[in-house]
């Protein structure tokens, strides 16, 4: 399995814009991914936001990238960030 952690660094003042348009977006993988075993938005005591990404192996995680869901998104989180994510893969053990 494959997981993925990516630092999403979200402009001031758009994090409730930013929160629609990427639980939207988790909701869509959630229901159409079946080799995606976890998707969920986190955001820390200091209002920094990640999400944790679960996947069965790299043909999931690159479906994830190549579904439609996840290229329209791309839209909807114009104007809303503030720079690109910080994108850390990694390989579960157990």
């Amino acid at each position: 399995m494959i997981a993925v952690i990516a630092k999403l660094n979200v402009a001031k003042g758009k994090e409730a814009d930013f929160e629609k348009v990427m639980l939207d977006l988790a909701a869509k993988v959630r229901a159409n991914e079946a080799g995606n075993h976890l998707y969920t938005l986190c955001k820390d005591k200091d209002g920094n936001y990640v999400v944790m990404e679960l996947y069965q192996d790299e043909a999931a995680l690159a479906a994830h990238g190549q579904s439609a869901h996840f290229k329209a998104s791309g839209a909807g989180f114009k104007g809303l960030m503030a720079g690109a994510p910080e994108i850390t893969r990694m390989q579960v053990v157990g």
